[in-house]
């Protein structure tokens, strides 16, 4: 019996274009979009101008949200596509903040216990797709978004995620992983660019399902 593709996940740095990848998926395939929580998230934007006070708020609440999407995902009909995963949260962001010295070593302690209780429970995707961005790229796609709050983000910070994300995505182990290098496309603007992206993901799933 032929598997059947559950959950997709989209991965990368802050402005790398996640969120509207995710969008131009789901209409493309019909899949279910989920989103990461930004406009309703309670410590985002207080996290941006003093990360030390809320960094620990921010990451458990954003591994909560996560969590409940793999299960929503689990009970899910059709394929899921999933703006960011749940490994970023502890990998990514929770590693840097507590290496950075923005989480203390208590909170990173309990963090990591909580996250570890989870990821038992976390089946990974079928398919990762990291989008690969150097800080010009990023840095022009959230200045075009125009969020505020995000104008306090360092370039320093943006760097020390790439790097985070270049180590993590290097070490992967839990699925397939496709990376696509985005600096010199834009499939918001260029139906192309677009068509490239959609290309390289077909291989992807014709390969996964069809060895």
């Amino acid at each position: 019996m032929k598997r059947k593709l559950r959950h997709v996940a989209i991965s990368g740095n802050i402005g790398s274009g996640k969120t509207e990848l995710t969008a131009r998926l789901a209409r493309h395939y019909g899949w279910t979009p989920l989103y990461e929580s930004v406009d309703k998230n309670p410590y985002l934007r207080d996290f941006y101008y003093d990360m030390g006070r809320w960094a620990f708020h921010l990451q458990v609440y954003f591994l909560n949200t996560r969590f409940r999407q793999v299960k929503q995902i689990e009970q899910s009909d059709g394929t899921v596509v999933q703006d960011r995963t749940i490994y970023e949260d502890a990998h990514i962001f929770a590693h840097n903040l507590h290496s950075t010295g923005l989480m203390s070593e208590r909170d990173y302690a309990s963090y990591l216990d909580l996250y570890r209780s989870m990821i038992d429970m976390t089946p990974p995707p079928d398919l990762l797709i990291y989008l690969k961005a150097d800080i010009p790229k990023l840095v022009a796609n959230i200045q075009k978004r125009g969020r505020d709050f995000e104008n306090a983000m360092s370039l320093e910070y943006l760097r020390n995620l790439n790097q985070r994300y270049e180590e993590w995505i290097g070490s992967y182990d839990l699925g397939k992983v496709l990376t696509i290098d985005v600096n010199d496309l834009d499939f918001v603007e260029r139906v192309e660019d677009f068509a490239v992206v959609a290309g390289k993901i077909d291989l992807e799933l014709y390969n996964l399902f069809n060895q």
